[in-house]
């Protein structure tokens, strides 16, 4: 398994978890396998969905409570529904789905951004996205929870990074028309759009001073996100208590925005 972010000893317990049957896409490693810890040991039962079965498997056995291991490729209509319908054979039902999964290559500009390139990162991070969605409210009941993993690049963008800005842009745009299809059913959607996290997957960013630097000066709390300022926020909107927040975006960058 790639060399993984460090997983918290307890998370705070921002909302009542217990018994909830969540699916979290791009569950092997980062952020996912984070989300995987922190709502297991809230109490959920967490189906685990990657296209890497030997790593999905690993974190399924780090996992406190239950877990199911799906494999496969999110972009696939036919896996996501089999996603749907292995959760629902399994435990009865899906109360939360985290579209999680996402790629983000960095490139030199436009000119040297190959369509094919261009074409995977929207496929992935927001045709997924969708198509989880779409599976998700085809057996979600009232009061289920639609989470999306945008970025606040997607407000802010970076250069060479167009393609990634504009696949969590497309988030937020669909999270709000999605919000407004299904409300009807009682289903709610929202966005959490993280900042610059401590995890290896910045490691490249930390490690060179001049974007660090650049980083830093655009965090009004002038530090990096740990692995504990993030999980909180999904965890209150899968609850109860976010019942009446549909078609929001829950930033957690430390200001990043403001600055």
């Amino acid at each position: 398994m790639a060399e993984q972010i460090e997983i918290p000893t307890s998370f705070t317990r921002v909302a009542d978890l217990t018994g909830k049957r969540v699916v979290i896409t791009g569950a092997s490693r980062g952020l996912g396998r984070l989300l995987a810890h922190a709502f297991s040991g809230g109490g959920a039962r967490v189906a685990l969905v990657a296209r890497t079965s030997t790593d999905l498997k690993a974190v399924a056995e780090e996992l406190p409570g239950p877990a199911l291991a799906l494999s496969g490729d999110v972009t696939e209509a036919e896996f996501n529904e089999a996603v749907a319908d292995a959760t629902v054979a399994e435990w009865g039902g899906v109360d939360v789905w985290i579209c999680n999964a996402g790629i983000s290559p960095i490139v030199a500009g436009p000119l040297k951004t190959d369509p094919s390139v261009w074409r995977e990162v929207i496929d992935v991070n927001l045709t997924g996205a969708f198509l989880g969605a779409r599976a998700a409210a085809r057996v979600m009941s009232e009061g289920g929870r639609l989470i999306f993993t945008g970025s606040v690049l997607g407000e802010r963008p970076r250069d060479g990074l167009t393609a990634y800005s504009a696949s969590k842009a497309g988030l937020v745009g669909m999270a709000k028309g999605l919000a407004l299809d299904l409300a009807p059913s009682g289903i709610t959607v929202n966005v959490v759009a993280p900042g610059w996290f401590d995890s290896p997957l910045a490691d490249g960013w930390k490690n060179n001073p001049k974007i660090a630097a650049a980083v830093l000066a655009h965090t009004a709390q002038r530090r990096w996100g740990s692995a504990t300022d993030l999980a909180g926020a999904y965890q209150f909107l899968a609850s109860d208590a976010a019942s009446f927040v549909t078609g929001s975006v829950l930033n957690v960058d430390g200001g990043y925005l403001l600055v």
